[in-house]
């Protein structure tokens, strides 16, 4: 998957209305965050206006008790600006993490419908990091990102309006300062909104090797690559600090300079103030004070808004990533619409069926089959031949280029691909077990399989006794991969994964290449058990195991080079009879 270029834009409009749109679903918290925001803005004028008050009017003509009374009216306003920030960081927080809660699962539901081309080109390291850490990121828009620029802009409106209204000159004096600021501002973020595109892709890229060597460790420590990889980690892991220190170099730019021009505005109006006050005596004490403390509360927002504009830029960032694939309809498996969800019966031909992974390499040359209900096809031929191939076509994880493949003679395109999907299952060699117990593995969650059918069928392919003997018996977990159990304990968990789900179609991807002799006794009893009256396509290397097919197909270079049952394709007397005595010779 490429990574997107960055638009060069500083905010997305668009893209911020499409995040917008997710909050329909939590009006309240949004409401509850708009409302403290104005009002934190408000409470924001009324402290300066006290000081000055206190100072001008109490401090200076010694009023004890005003004093003290207007004292606890700051401390009123104060404790009110604590409950309403609480108020604030907790509902802006609760939003942005309900919206990312609704963005990954609307992500995840369209990733599993993805076709296969789609894992096949990108990297897991990459998809993860688009489902965990980018999403997470867009969470900061709400937290915070938008809200929070909105009270910092909102109070700067609201103290420069006091100011103004304190003592317009001293209020010019300390305006200067902004465009300054602002330009600053905004070349800072059109640096910084390049920088974090750099980083967000150096993040994809460590997540990527660390997931690929993590899951590959133990090929890295067979073949003695821990140096190597070592090496190619430095140089990934190097490339992601310098993404990273692009940004503080930005940062160490800007925030020195928006710490001292505020502080050189701010010695200007203490000495503009103070002269006046004591020549004119257009300024009062209470002028001065106030305005030291408004300089803080103004420019102190304006220098968090470019703090938190790098946190929203990060999010928006993350979430144009996200919505990239969101939008990418041609990844997703397309029907015909015609949603046929009728039973099938297990009719399938495949009639003159042209298929390339990539373009212009043709993997299945025109191939053309049938196999009628209840019937057991193998497909045999040396690696590469395209037998996996014709598996992959059936279930639909890639299209054809040409030719058509259907079922009960209707197109498998115009098929509920999930209704079709339910009535076939798979065996495949790479058996896929998840971090979850050994039921959960073989029902995959799904709740119309009680135990007893799970165990009533365990019974019957003669696993039972094994899984009983383990801790926890049918609650015993696998851990990653099942690699609790070995390769044929998890072959025989595959099998009766198959078994439980009542398939109309079964396939059988070469389930018995890497076992052992009694885990392949109990699969071929197996075999026998779950091909019976089922319509089966058998895919193997061992031909012992297919004798008893009713045809088999013989592949060479995406081509069916011989067809008929097992004594017809020996008294051929060629590619098949001489692959299975090369494999009798073998064994004898």
């Amino acid at each position: 998957m490429s990574e997107k270029k960055v638009t060069g834009k500083i905010f997305d409009l668009k893209l911020f209305k499409r995040l917008l749109s997710y909050i329909s679903n939590y009006r309240f918290a949004f409401y509850i965050s708009v409302t403290t925001v104005l009002l934190l803005a408000g409470l924001a004028v009324i402290r300066p206006f006290l000081l000055r008050q206190i100072v001008d009017q109490y401090i200076i003509n010694k009023i004890a008790d005003k004093l003290l009374l207007f004292s606890l009216y700051m401390l009123g306003v104060l404790v009110l600006e604590i409950i309403f920030q609480f108020l604030f960081i907790y509902f802006a927080n609760f939003l942005g993490q309900s919206i990312i809660k609704d963005i990954r699962i609307q992500l995840f539901k369209h990733l599993s419908k993805f076709k296969m081309t789609y894992f096949n080109n990108t990297a897991v390291g990459k998809v993860v990091t688009r489902v965990v850490s980018d999403i997470e990121t867009i969470a900061s828009v709400f937290g915070q990102g938008l809200f929070v620029i909105i009270s910092d802009l909102l109070k700067m409106l609201a103290i420069s309006f006091a100011m103004l209204f304190i003592n317009w000159k001293l209020a010019l004096i300390t305006f200067v300062a902004l465009p300054v600021l602002i330009y600053a501002t905004r070349i800072f973020q059109k640096a910084m909104k390049s920088a974090f595109q750099e980083v967000r892709t150096e993040v994809s890229n460590l997540n990527s090797f660390v997931q690929e060597r993590l899951t590959g460790m133990k090929i890295v420590q067979l073949f003695t690559r821990e140096k190597t990889e070592y090496e190619q980690f430095k140089i990934i892991n190097e490339r992601h600090k310098k993404a990273w220190v692009r940004t503080v170099w930005y940062n160490s730019i800007f925030f020195p300079i928006a710490e001292v021009v505020p502080s050189i505005i701010l010695g200007f109006v203490v000495w503009y103030g103070g002269s006046s006050m004591l020549t004119s005596g257009q300024t009062s004490a209470g002028d001065i004070m106030s305005f030291i403390m408004m300089n803080q509360m103004l420019f102190r927002p304006l220098r968090q808004i470019a703090d938190k504009f790098n946190t929203l830029q990060m999010g928006m960032v993350a979430a144009e990533r996200v919505f990239d694939i969101i939008d990418d309809d041609q990844l997703e498996i397309q029907s015909q619409n015609f949603g046929t969800k009728s039973l099938i019966k297990g009719n399938i031909e495949f009639k003159n069926v042209h298929f390339s992974y990539i373009e212009n390499e043709e993997v299945l040359k025109g191939i053309s089959f049938k196999v009628k209900k209840g019937q057991t096809i193998a497909v045999v031929g040396s690696t590469g031949a395209g037998k996996s191939t014709i598996i992959n076509l059936l279930n639909r994880f890639y299209s054809i280029n040409s030719g058509k493949i259907s079922i009960d003679n209707q197109d498998i395109y115009n098929f509920d691909l999930h209704d079709l999907r339910k009535q076939i299952a798979v065996v495949l060699q790479d058996v896929f077990l998840f971090s979850d117990t050994i039921f959960n593995n073989i029902t995959l969650n799904n709740e119309n399989i009680t135990l007893e059918e799970v165990q009533n069928a365990a019974k019957k392919i003669g696993i039972h006794e094994f899984i009983m003997s383990l801790p926890n018996n049918y609650n015993y977990n696998v851990k990653e991969r099942g690699i609790m159990l070995s390769s044929g304990q998890r072959q025989l968990i595959a099998f009766l994964r198959a078994y439980v789900s009542k398939p109309t179609i079964l396939i059988l991807d070469e389930a018995t290449s890497s076992i052992d002799s009694q885990s392949e006794l109990l699969i071929q009893n197996a075999t026998e058990l779950i091909t019976k009256d089922r319509t089966s396509i058998i895919i193997a290397h061992r031909l012992a195991t297919i004798k008893n097919a009713d045809t088999i197909l013989v592949m060479d270079k995406g081509e069916i080079v011989e067809q008929g049952n097992h004594k017809e394709l020996i008294a051929l007397k060629g590619y098949y009879s001489n692959l299975y005595e090369m494999q009798f010779e073998t064994t004898v």
